[in-house]
């Protein structure tokens, strides 16, 4: 099997074994190994496949981009990671997705959950799509379009299991909510703004420290950091 093929391998196990822990798997490891059991296997099993992908990934032939990217691309990635960047910071505080964040659900959505109810999880898509855009060779379109569609599938998923476990709770943020990005916005069932400072200033340290980071990981300079250096 060549190295391509072992990265598709990899990033098949993390997304399968992923879905299968966070809903069918779950209730039942749950109850044989309770919350800490349940949540170290959860972490071992993500750890060994995020591990696997790296090594396959770096072991990888580097193929013919399937396209060429120029300065237009890069500043269109560059623009996607940083939004991607807020919505991650802003779902950290007050996500009713998250357990035990809010007992109940908000009566409108502002900032990040404006845009969508599932920040966090499009913000891996996004990553996915600004990395697909600006390096498209084959392990990294493999690796990157992986993690896109496991984030999209699971915000999908998610929907289906908080509406079964919390409908108290879910009911209404779906009402006000949505989980295309902007859709709410659109149909008038939220307005855009109301983001929070430390949504946009976080957003942009984790933007500027991600895409800087690329430098000594890789040997690229990403993000703003292109033009820089």
């Amino acid at each position: 099997m060549d190295g391509t093929m072992m990265v598709a391998l990899a990033v098949a196990l993390f997304v399968g074994s992923h879905l299968l822990l966070s809903h069918p798997l779950r209730a039942p490891l749950v109850k044989a190994l309770g919350n800490g059991g349940f949540t170290g296997v959860y972490a071992v099993v993500a750890l060994a496949s995020l591990w696997w992908i790296s090594k396959t990934y770096k072991a990888a032939p580097i193929t013919p981009p399937l396209w060429e990217v120029g300065d237009g691309l890069w500043a269109l990635g560059c623009v996607i990671m940083l939004i991607a960047s807020v919505l991650l910071v802003g779902s950290l505080i007050g996500n009713p997705a998250m357990p035990g964040m809010v007992k109940t659900a908000p009566s409108e959505a502002r900032g990040v959950y404006a845009v969508t109810r599932h920040p966090m999880l499009w913000s891996f898509a996004l990553w996915g799509l600004a990395h697909i855009i600006v390096f498209p060779i084959a392990a990294n379109l493999i690796v990157a379009s992986g993690i896109a569609a496991f984030s999209l599938v699971g915000a999908a998923a998610l929907d289906a299991k908080k509406a079964k476990l919390v409908p108290e709770l879910w009911t209404p943020w779906k009402r006000v909510t949505s989980y295309v990005p902007f859709q709410a916005i659109a149909e008038g069932r939220a307005k855009f703004g109301g983001f929070r400072p430390h949504d946009l200033a976080g957003g942009a340290v984790i933007w500027l420290g991600a895409t800087w980071a690329h430098i000594p990981a890789a040997g690229i300079a990403a993000g703003i950091w292109r033009w820089v250096f």
